[in-house]
């Protein structure tokens, strides 16, 4: 998803006095490498203060591959929303069906997740259980998801913390309850009760 998404919430955890920017990337065509790269570069610009990075979907994969791949990053939590990192049911089912071409070059990442957390970060997860998307279609979900993303899909051992809120894949980016709680989780490493 576009930058443009994001927006909502970011000027949600403005309001909750953190300074966030969006960071905009070209998923389809270029896949998660260049942006990984771009970030990196963003993140080093800003040494010497804590940064906290919050990703939708994929880009909780490409926060997580970003300060994996990257020494001397400045510290800080990595808070995924709706990221399939253990891979996606979904993806993997778009390309049985010869249709993974929608994943673009991300295709790779989307389908296998990650192996494991990146050492010496916070990284928290909130999952939406709002079974609405077209995932549903080819995710061949038997519990909770967000209609993208199955729930069991979001986790990984060694999070800091995992909520599971009523929304949709999209949702989790308008949902009150997902601002709330990641102003929490970013202030704190954890979610609030």
């Amino acid at each position: 998803m576009r930058g443009l998404t994001l927006w909502p919430l970011a000027r949600r955890l403005r309001a909750f006095g953190f300074r966030a920017e969006v960071f905009d990337y070209a998923s389809l065509w270029h896949g998660p490498a260049p942006s990984v790269d771009r970030l990196a570069a963003r993140l080093l610009a800003l040494a010497g203060e804590p940064v906290h990075l919050v990703g939708h979907s994929l880009g909780g994969l490409v926060a997580l591959e970003t300060v994996g791949s990257y020494a001397g990053l400045p510290p800080g939590r990595v808070l995924c929303l709706g990221s399939p990192l253990a891979g996606s049911g979904a993806a993997r089912g778009l390309a049985r069906r010869h249709l993974g071409f929608w994943l673009g070059r991300s295709a790779t990442l989307l389908k296998a997740g990650l192996h494991a957390l990146p050492p010496g970060r916070e990284v928290g997860v909130i999952a939406g259980s709002k079974g609405l998307g077209l995932g549903r279609l080819f995710g061949g979900f038997d519990g909770l998801n967000d209609g993208t993303v199955a729930v069991w899909e979001t986790r990984l051992p060694g999070l800091a913390d995992h909520r599971v809120v009523p929304a949709s894949h999209t949702g989790l980016l308008l949902d009150r309850r997902t601002a709330d709680l990641a102003a929490g989780f970013l202030r704190d490493g954890r979610f609030p009760a």
